[in-house]
């Protein structure tokens, strides 16, 4: 071979060379970047969720309708007995231990707890491992200015009634306001009992319900027992009595190996039971 053609095919494999190196380059940069983005968006979780809780010590964040222990329930919602009340149950079992929510249709950090794990946590319910209670509060109508927490869980409840309980509350979580503070308007509440499912007569039992605001007084209710249990904000998880931590909630396969901790461990808190009314 030439002196030209070897040197052509030196200049050849360096270029090969270089292009392999710079393709491995870019490739652990791609992994380190994505690795990077799931934690920053946990993290993310984890500070809303803190933000979220230092708010609610606001002087101001009252309920907008008194507590009224005579009020309505919806249907099947968790009348009340040994520490329990107001919270709406979902899932098979009757004895695994009860995972309890406390949420705020307005929260940023429930809107994305549930984004980030909300199928997950209610796969666990439908398997049976846990017993999972939504408890509403709207404590954030006071820090914001507003009533849209109040008239969400009061439309939840007319949602209930109609058999959407999980539809309506997912898609509520799934339709958050474009901004913090915005709210829902009456509308929209409407439009997510449809998009929920509701239709026909049962729809129309929606809106004369959500219009009488049937349910303000067990918003208000379910309100002033968070405030009596001094939870300092939301998303606020307990399995078995036990809080969660937000990372933990977030994270399945953290959550499934807690679960089944507390299965091993034989701990249940008191059963939850279903409203008559």
């Amino acid at each position: 071979m030439s002196e030209a053609g070897k040197n052509r095919r030196d200049r050849a494999a360096a270029a090969r060379d270089a292009a392999n190196a710079g393709e491995k380059k870019r490739e652990r940069t791609v992994r380190i970047v994505g690795a990077i983005t799931v934690i920053v968006v946990v993290v993310g979780i984890i500070g809303v969720a803190v933000v979220a809780k230092n708010q609610s010590t606001d002087a101001s964040a009252v309920p907008t309708v008194s507590a009224d222990p005579n009020a309505p329930l919806p249907e099947g919602v968790i009348a009340g007995g040994e520490g329990w009340a107001f919270g709406v149950p979902f899932g098979t079992s009757t004895t695994a231990p009860v995972l309890e929510i406390w949420e705020d249709f307005q929260c940023p950090a429930c809107q994305a707890v549930e984004k980030a794990n909300g199928a997950g946590i209610e796969a666990l319910a439908e398997q049976g491992k846990v017993r999972l209670v939504w408890r509403p509060t709207t404590f954030l109508d006071g820090n914001l200015g507003n009533d849209s927490s109040a008239r969400a869980v009061a439309a939840w409840g007319c949602a209930i009634d109609a058999g959407k309980s999980r539809e309506f509350h997912n898609t509520v979580y799934s339709n958050p306001p474009a901004a913090e503070g915005d709210g829902f308007t009456d509308d929209q509440m409407i439009g997510f009992a449809e998009s929920s499912g509701i239709a026909g007569a049962d729809l129309d039992a929606f809106k004369t319900c959500f219009a009488d605001r049937t349910y303000a007084g067990w918003a208000a209710n379910s309100t002033d027992l968070f405030y009596s249990a001094k939870i300092q904000g939301t998303p606020y998880a307990l399995l078995a009595g036990v809080e969660v931590p937000t990372e933990t909630l977030v994270d399945q396969a953290a959550l499934e190996k807690l679960v089944d901790a507390t299965l091993a461990a034989g701990t249940a808190s008191a059963a939850p039971s279903p409203s008559a009314s």
